[in-house]
């Protein structure tokens, strides 16, 4: 499986951040990335805490013959088509594209695979539940539910779709 998170919290030239995602996921296979599922949408605060927008975040699963290095210059590109602005770390943003889990992958990157902090995530890791209620941290071997339970902020998402 190749998991993808997507996240966005301000709106980009096609609308509120939700339809943005939504619009992402339907012209992704014109990029050479099929989507195979794609989870509920989930709303939740900014982390690190802040005043931002809230976000909405889901996660899919795609196939794609593209390699993850290549996959990673995809999103990028997309991200740049819907207005992302890189300024700061942990800045709000229109559209953010992360690759979370490559086949199993362990890799230095770029990109780091699997994704370094997806563990630490409950924007995606609730998500991830939705499409792959199995699926194992390729370093670690914990399942979801053990990840979910380790999660040490307190929960504040909710799921909106």
């Amino acid at each position: 499986m190749i998991a993808i998170a997507l996240g966005a919290n301000l709106p980009s030239m096609v609308g509120q951040p939700l339809e943005t995602l939504r619009t992402v996921v339907r012209e992704l296979p014109k990029c050479g990335i099929e989507v195979v599922a794609v989870s509920q949408w989930y709303e939740s605060t900014p982390i690190p805490a802040s005043d931002q927008p809230l976000y909405i975040n889901g996660v899919i699963s795609v196939a794609t013959t593209l390699g993850p290095a290549a996959l990673l210059n995809s999103l990028l590109s997309i991200e740049d088509d819907y207005g992302r602005e890189r300024r700061e770390a942990n800045a709000s943003r229109t559209l953010d594209l992360d690759v979370l889990d490559y086949e199993g992958r362990v890799e230095s990157g770029p990109p780091i695979l699997p994704h370094p902090r997806l563990e630490n995530r409950c924007f995606v890791l609730f998500p991830l539940r939705d499409i792959a209620p199995d699926w194992r941290h390729p370093v670690s071997g914990l399942q979801l539910e053990a990840l979910l339970m380790n999660l040490e902020a307190p929960v504040k998402i909710r799921q909106i779709s």
